[in-house]
């Protein structure tokens, strides 16, 4: 997989990495976030490259403070020398693309039932950070689309109002690839929870964020990737491997733990954070 063949307005591409360092699914926990930072920034070298696995918002904690965490710390790692902007990767999670479509609830079909089904899916946590409610929202929802317009256009006004949040949401990737290893090819893939592996990369879509059983049947490679990396299981089971995939997530905003590790540039875990 080279570099001409991603589409990077929709895949990060992380530059000839010596090590990867690949934060699980936050959900809102900010305070472990800011407590494994704290942890990376002990151990980060030069080399190094960042990948946040998606569901920053969402479920439990503090989501604003989260992303405001995410990033400061990144500014502070693109700051060091020799780092880049798109040394660090931001994945869309589950969690993420339901705000997204949230923000514009007033354009789906069944608003107070998509509504419904996505408060049962934890993006409540988001809605009450920005200062929303899930009451006047249903309540909008069912009032028509004028209505409707009016209660997300102040959820929008809210992420415009912090700082860096309108851009973060921007700048959220489908899923991020190192740079082959000169040596034999081989690169790495991350991705939020799942991937489809009949498909390739450009037709996934939803595949990406939407957890399937299936990631934990892969038994042979997926193109040239030597792994995949996934931040999201429905399990939380911690770090779990397999020959090609690596599933890391302990349950942040679940009342787990909030996992990070590090990965060499042929894909072996070399380290494990945890906070």
């Amino acid at each position: 997989m080279s570099h001409p063949l991603v589409d990077t307005d929709k895949i990060s591409v992380l530059r000839h990495p010596q090590r990867v360092w690949a934060v699980a699914s936050v959900h809102g926990e900010a305070g472990k976030l800011a407590r494994l930072h704290q942890e990376i920034a002990q151990r980060y070298r030069p080399g190094d490259r960042l990948v946040y696995l998606g569901n920053i918002l969402g479920r439990g904690g503090n989501p604003v403070d989260a992303v405001d965490h995410l990033l400061a710390f990144r500014c502070a790692v693109i700051g060091m020398q020799g780092m880049f902007v798109g040394d660090v990767a931001i994945l869309r999670g589950a969690q993420e693309e339901m705000w997204q479509k949230l923000l514009q609830l007033q354009l789906a079909l069944n608003p107070a039932e998509v509504l419904t089904w996505m408060l049962d899916q934890g993006v409540d946590a988001t809605l009450t950070a920005y200062g929303g409610n899930a009451a006047d929202g249903l309540a909008a929802a069912r009032s028509g689309a004028p209505a409707c317009a009016r209660w997300t256009a102040t959820l929008r006004d809210a992420v415009h109002a912090r700082t860096g949040h309108t851009h973060f949401l921007s700048a959220l990737r489908r899923a991020a690839v190192t740079e082959p290893r000169a040596s034999d090819g081989a690169a790495l893939l991350f991705v939020n929870a799942g991937l489809d592996v009949s498909r390739p990369l450009a037709t996934q879509k939803d595949s990406y964020w939407w957890p399937s059983a299936d990631f934990d049947r892969i038994n042979e490679p997926y193109g040239d990737f030597a792994r995949i990396v996934r931040g999201f299981d429905k399990q939380a089971a911690g770090l779990t491997e397999g020959l090609f995939t690596v599933s890391v997530d302990g349950g942040a905003g679940r009342g787990g733990a909030l996992l990070a590790i590090c990965l060499d540039a042929a894909g072996a875990v070399v380290e494990t954070l945890e906070a």
